[in-house]
């Protein structure tokens, strides 16, 4: 061993073990050789007598460099040495009467000479060595070891130049094209020729070796004359390969790769049409039912579902009548097995399901009347979406106790299911009768199924639902159209066994909230819906998530409805005694979980309930007197004892009024001016009074920035509710919100003398003038604060 193999062996060592200076001076080393005017010729001989893959590694990574970078200024001679020994070593030929040892070499060893080889096609072929293909051909008859480096040549030809899946260069680009003209030429009939008789040779002798083959002769398909392989010929062999059990799967999965590339390739729309019903597809969809996880299946899988985009794309181009009614029969035979493969096996990454049925669906809204079997398919497409969106029950437990893994699968599905209740929403409108029978018995069938899968199939088909609701106008919803009136009733009437898991809880609530408009023409479902909302599956439902969100959804409810609930609000109150207690008892904490968002949604429902018109005057002062007493009187009595206060009392006390203060606005919402000004002055004299208790907070908690700015929040709400006949409570508001203001409560400040300006204009006028001084005050300090101040603290509001 010579310095130089040593040198070579010290620079790959990743042992750990040998000395970092060594390992340092060894690299150096190497460098300096590479850098010698003899280099080729030192790999050169290297590669023909050492046998350590270490070095035949950097022999030939240093060669491929060396001809990438110097070519352009390397000898004649050089050249020409070069291209005879490398073609001599993949060839199997002698160089100087030594047969080269490369070819012995692990995998790895001879793409790096492949990939040697391609670098002087790049630069060399057509037109300074334009025999290399045609030189080759001859010594495939020594046998598998040079038709494997034939093979690894060609791969290494397509990875490096000619394979668009790469980012090329414009140089790269218009080589290629000069690479593919000239072996079209002279050499592609030669190549293929070549291919069909060592497939035939060595299919059962080789079963790898053909293997090799096939999937080289797949990459060329795509640009190669179509004829050479789409024959009478080489047609059969690769059906006779993909159909005899007895020979390996990755033979026969090779063979249905080469079957895809010539499905795939791109042609005139009729010829391909042609070439599609020559193909006889339908021999291989037996193959799809045996083994799901085998490689062969998947391999058949690919070819099906490419076949059937193929088909799809030719009744697409094909406007003949003929040509539609010969794509529809090839769709209606690949179609069975293109929705097996969607459900069951493994799908090729360059598939898409959703764009492959979106385009099949489209072509539906053509046809009218549909036929049976397409509404057969539609249906299939229909099981399709519902397997794809249904979540996998290992998800089960995360996605019930909102984890990170459970947030996570949460957020992948939703981005997921969008494309798929699209395709749904586009199977409702071609097909709305099959569409909605699929959905009642996807409901059915999920009510019924086991424990150990209903949560996931109970969730999936009322996704389908809420998804189909989506897609309805206004007006097909009010009118009940098809089974919409079975379906709503069904949803509203069945109560499913797992109805405490939040996703199923969720789906519920918000499907029934789609589909208010019918129930707003259908009066006699609103007990139901009222149940729904009411009991454990909505507001009192155990999970803090499905109650939060069913105070939001019920609040909806109430708007829309209305004045069809007035016969209900005692029903409705008494059932959220307990929830409107959280907030009107004294010894309320805000530590529980419930958000203020919860009691403002449930106040603001109440509020827009009692606050109608309809409800009586005696009724609606009970109703709003039985809520703003207590919540007030929470507020006085802590307002009382603010100074007694304990340290560990005064955050509590402090966020208990700012839920109050939440609530009251929430209520107030429901309320019109009219009503409260008008019509029913007593109304609004119970809304003033909650304005003088409210404004106390402001003198009493002078320096508590998030009380203030509830109350101010609440002086926007009462200047909208109450009208001109809040003009007294103004001054002493205006007085203590401008007392303490920091510049940004300023902004705020401002945006409500903004909103007094444009209610009531000039009726104001006095106010303003008499606070104006102050506010004037208020503002030049602030920006005074503002200039004095520097550094990344600074004020700019």
């Amino acid at each position: 061993m010579d310095d130089v193999e040593k040198a070579i062996l010290i620079s790959f060592d990743e042992s750990g073990t040998l000395d970092a200076g060594l390992k340092s001076q060894a690299v150096n080393f190497c460098q300096q050789i590479k850098e010698t005017p003899s280099i080729c010729s030192l790999c050169i001989e290297k590669l023909c007598f050492c046998k350590l893959v270490q070095v035949q590694f950097w022999c030939l990574q240093t060669l491929h460099e060396v001809i990438r970078v110097r070519y352009g200024s390397m000898s004649l001679e050089e050249k020409n040495f070069i291209r005879k020994s490398v073609f001599s070593m993949v060839c199997l030929e002698r160089i100087d009467d030594k047969v080269c040892s490369v070819l012995e070499s692990p995998a790895f060893i001879k793409n790096k000479l492949a990939q040697v080889l391609v670098t002087l096609i790049y630069f060399e072929y057509p037109l300074i060595w334009s025999s290399v293909f045609v030189d080759f051909l001859p010594h495939l008859s020594k046998g598998a070891v040079v038709i494997d480096m034939f093979s690894r040549v060609l791969n290494a030809l397509d990875d490096e130049l000619i394979c668009l899946d790469y980012p090329r260069t414009s140089e790269e680009v218009a080589i290629a094209a000069r690479v593919k003209d000239a072996m079209r030429q002279q050499c592609v009939a030669q190549i293929v020729r070549a291919w069909y008789d060592i497939v035939s040779t060595y299919k059962n002798s080789d079963p790898e070796i053909c293997t090799n083959v096939l999937d080289c002769m797949s990459r060329y398909i795509a640009w190669i004359d179509i004829g050479l392989i789409a024959n009478d010929v080489f047609i059969p062999l690769l059906f006779e390969f993909i159909l005899v059990d007895g020979l390996s799967e990755q033979l026969r999965g090779a063979a249905a790769g080469c079957v895809l590339a010539v499905v795939s390739k791109r042609m005139d729309a009729q010829s391909k049409l042609s070439l599609l019903k020559s193909l006889q597809i339908t021999r291989v969809f037996g193959l799809i039912s045996d083994d799901n996880d085998s490689e062969l299946v998947s391999r058949v899988a690919a070819l099906i579902t490419g076949y059937a985009v193929e088909v799809l794309e030719c009744s697409k181009r094909l406007n003949t009548q003929d040509a539609k009614s010969v794509s529809m029969e090839l769709l209606d035979e690949v179609l069975p097995s293109v929705f097996y493969v969607m459900q069951n096996c493994e799908m090729d990454a360059a598939f898409s399901i959703v764009q492959f049925l979106s385009g099949y669906v489209a072509t539906m809204k053509t046809l009218s009347p549909l036929q049976e079997k397409q509404m057969l398919h539609l249906g299939q497409i229909l099981e399709v979406i519902r397997t794809q969106i249904r979540y996998d029950p290992i998800y089960r437990n995360n996605l019930d106790i909102v984890d990170k893994i459970g947030m996570e699968e949460e957020d992948r599905m939703a981005e997921f299911r969008k494309d798929l209740f699209v395709l749904l929403r586009s199977v409702g409108r071609v097909a709305p009768e099959v569409t909605q029978i699929f959905i009642r018995n996807s409901l059915t069938s999920a009510i019924a199924s086991s424990s150990d899968r209903n949560v996931e199939e109970v969730e999936a088909a009322l996704s389908l639902l809420y998804a189909l609701g989506e897609s309805m106008s206004d007006e097909a919803m009010k009118a009940g159209t098809g089974l919409l009136s079975e379906l709503v009733t069904n949803l509203l009437s069945t109560r499913f066994p797992c109805h405490s898991n939040r996703l199923v809880a969720l789906v519920y609530l918000e499907t029934i909230a789609r589909y208010m408009k019918f129930v707003q023409e259908n009066t006699q479902y609103i007990p139901l819906v009222l149940a729904a909302f009411l009991d454990e599956r909505g507001i009192h439902h155990p999970n803090i998530y499905v109650s939060r969100r069913a105070t939001y959804l019920f609040m909806r409810v109430v708007k829309l409805l209305k004045s069809k609930l007035v016969p209900f609000i005692e029903t409705i109150l008494q059932n959220l005694q307990d929830v409107v207690a959280r907030f009107t008892s004294m010894n309320f904490a805000s530590k529980e979980s419930a958000g203020s968002e919860d009691g403002a949604y449930i106040f603001e429902a109440i509020g827009l309930l009692i606050g109608m018109e309809d409800v009586p005057l005696g009724k609606q002062s009970d109703y709003l007197s039985s809520l703003l007493t207590p919540l007030c009187q929470q507020v006085e009595a802590t307002l009382l004892n603010a100074k007694a206060l304990s340290p560990e009392e005064s955050p509590l006390k402090v966020a208990n009024i700012q839920q109050i203060i939440v609530a009251i606005n929430a209520l107030s919402k429901g309320f019109s001016e009219r009503l409260v000004t008008a019509s029913r002055p007593a109304i609004g004299h119970m809304f003033k009074q909650t304005l003088d208790v409210l404004l106390q907070i402001l003198v009493v908690f002078p320096k508590v920035e998030p009380l203030r700015t509830k109350v101010l929040s609440f002086i926007h709400r009462m200047v909208d509710t109450l009208g001109a006949s809040v003009f007294p409570y103004l001054p002493k508001a205006l007085e203590q919100l401008l007392a303490e203001s920091e510049p940004k409560e300023m902004v705020d400040f401002l945006v409500l003398l903004n909103q007094l300006i444009c209610k009531f204009s000039t009726l104001v006028q006095d106010i303003l003038e008499e606070v104006f001084p102050a506010i004037a005050g208020r503002i030049l300090s602030a920006i005074r604060k503002v200039a004095d101040s520097s550094g990344p603290e600074a004020n700019t509001e």
